[in-house]
């Protein structure tokens, strides 16, 4: 069994039965240990390709020398007016949040930013629903990423219940022609699923609810989405199916080792803008067991 950690001061839950891999389990978030089932697939969960994390000396060097190219490309962008606009959707705890701020560490603030809308407020509820993410879109120069997007009604919504079936099917039809506006527009326009296995979710949970520097990002929606994996695998493989494009492709890295998929994530964008003094030898070539386009590339893997 895991090390166990100290237990939190208020209790969110009572143990949850869930299936995992057609085998019925029992997860207790409010237990301080962490199941054997759990900690022996975290990594591999889902088919993933390697069954160790990348080596953390490995990892840094090459995340700096991508850095530093990243800064390279944002000065190309500065000097020739060109946009990036990139997406990052997965399930929750898959990694999101941490790829963006590898990506934006040593970027210039003043012209590289991320958005991380909020609930809509009452007045934006009565808007066209893309509305309030054009508003954040990148002006010339701009390098701007999403911690989640417009993809809200692709999947925690019609999951959850937040929207009608109207309206998804409205969104899944219309999606790929707002889209199309972006990539005419000449924006550099990128979609990142991150995605991750079950056992691998369940460890990253409750390793936010331990964690006294974590513990913020954890959340009744989490608990409540340990229940509906299949449903939101359902949803999307729907979203896979109806708005990948090849204008607007969706970019896929599996992301159980948030080393290997933060990398991934780099060498895509770096590999995709003709920027001056670009280094190919630096950047590498992409871990094709990792990162592939559309749903095809997952197949039956989670």
């Amino acid at each position: 069994m895991k090390k166990t950690k100290d237990s939190p001061a208020t209790p969110t839950s009572t143990p949850l039965k869930i299936m995992v891999d057609g085998k019925a389990r029992e997860f207790d978030i409010e237990n301080p240990t962490l199941p054997d089932w759990i900690e022996g697939n975290k990594l591999t969960a889902g088919g993933y390709p390697y069954d160790k994390q990348m080596k953390g000396d490995e990892y840094d060097k090459t995340l700096e020398l991508l850095q530093i190219e990243l800064v390279k490309a944002q000065a190309w962008l500065q000097s020739t007016g060109k946009r990036v606009m990139a997406l990052f959707e997965g399930r929750d705890a898959a990694g999101k949040g941490g790829t963006i701020f590898v990506l934006h560490q040593y970027m210039n603030p003043r012209t590289a930013r991320n958005v991380a809308l909020t609930k809509p407020t009452e007045p934006e509820r009565g808007q066209w629903y893309f509305q309030r993410y054009v508003e954040h879109f990148p002006t010339a120069g701009e390098f701007v990423t999403f911690d989640r997007s417009w993809y809200n009604r692709a999947g925690v919504e019609p999951v959850m219940g937040f929207c009608t079936p109207a309206q998804h099917e409205q969104f899944l039809e219309e999606a790929p022609h707002f889209e199309r506006m972006i990539s005419n527009e000449g924006i550099h326009f990128f979609k990142f699923w991150l995605n991750i296995g079950q056992e691998t979710q369940l460890e990253r949970f409750h390793d936010r609810r331990f964690s006294p520097l974590k513990n913020w990002k954890f959340s009744p929606i989490d608990i409540a989405g340990v229940t509906k994996w299949e449903d939101y695998t359902k949803a999307r493989d729907q979203m896979f199916e109806r708005t990948h494009k090849k204008f607007a492709p969706w970019i896929i890295v599996r992301a159980n080792d948030k080393r290997r998929a933060r990398l991934a994530v780099m060498r895509r964008v770096l590999l995709s803008l003709p920027y001056d003094g670009r280094d190919l030898d630096v950047i590498g070539k992409e871990d094709k067991k990792i990162i592939g386009e559309g749903p095809s590339f997952l197949g039956k893997q989670d």
